[in-house]
């Protein structure tokens, strides 16, 4: 079986040998390599870090985000633990942010966060991650978890990076956040009303109370508060719900209507 071998001498094998490697694809051999992947052809480079980087900021600016993103991983995957990688990591949340990839952007942006708590750009990043929670935020009939979630990582910033220029936005997005879920305790709290389930109606507008006092809804929540007490005879309770409103909201239409309501007992 392939005797035809044998008739060839190890210095012409060796000869073709040196042959079949020379005249090799020059991508073999340098600047760049492939590896096949589950579903195409995946293609490495070996060019310079921060020639990738700025390859990948090229592409951000076209907002050709997918090849902004191919970029930034191969700055991470051919040059770890350096500058340029850890910079390119950011880039990367920047660019999943843009894309609308909130989760992902949700899921590096936290790793960054961990394992470079100290960065420089930590706090821009931290941001980023509040803000892929904000902007999936849906109206208050829908479940709020996810501006539970916004309100929790974007009062981060404020509170692990108060000197950063982002902190600002931060509170204010905050504050966004807070009104929606008072908003939420708020519906929640008038179907209560609605079937006339006052003891878990005057618990949801309560919250709004003690928790949510700096949003608009504090407001109402104190008028339907004093309105229920009076409904169930606890007029010493509703007259100190009636006071706290008129203390703070003296021209409230909500306080207007309370007193009313007190007064005709």
């Amino acid at each position: 079986m392939m005797s035809w071998l044998k008739a060839i001498s190890p210095a012409v094998l060796l000869a073709l040998f040196a042959l079949s490697v020379s005249t090799a694809p020059a991508s073999a051999l340098f600047g760049w390599f492939k590896k096949k992947g589950e579903d195409e052809e995946i293609v490495y480079s070996t060019d310079p870090a921060d020639k990738l980087y700025n390859q990948g900021l090229y592409y951000l600016d076209k907002k050709d985000y997918k090849q902004a993103d191919k970029k930034f991983k191969e700055v991470d995957l051919q040059h770890p633990y350096t500058e340029w990688a850890r910079k390119a990591n950011v880039m990367a949340v920047f660019s999943k942010y843009k894309q609308g990839e909130y989760v992902e952007a949700i899921a590096e942006g936290k790793r960054y966060v961990t394992l470079n708590p100290g960065a420089k750009d930590a706090d821009y990043v931290q941001f980023l991650v509040g803000m892929s929670y904000y902007n999936q935020i849906q109206d208050v009939t829908r479940d709020q978890k996810v501006t539970q979630d916004a309100l929790n990582e974007l009062d981060q910033v404020g509170r692990r990076y108060p000197q950063s220029e982002y902190a600002d936005q931060a509170r204010q997005r905050v504050q966004v956040a807070r009104h929606q879920l008072a908003g939420k305790e708020m519906e929640i709290g008038r179907v209560y009303l609605k079937v006339r389930n006052f003891i878990a109606a005057v618990n949801r507008f309560k919250t709004v109370i003690i928790q949510y006092q700096t949003t608009r809804h504090v407001e109402e929540a104190l008028a339907r508060v004093a309105e229920i007490y009076m409904t169930m005879g606890i007029v010493g309770e509703a007259h100190t719900a009636a006071a706290v409103l008129g203390h703070n909201f003296p021209q409230s239409v909500w306080y207007k209507d309370t007193y009313a309501l007190i007064q005709s007992k």
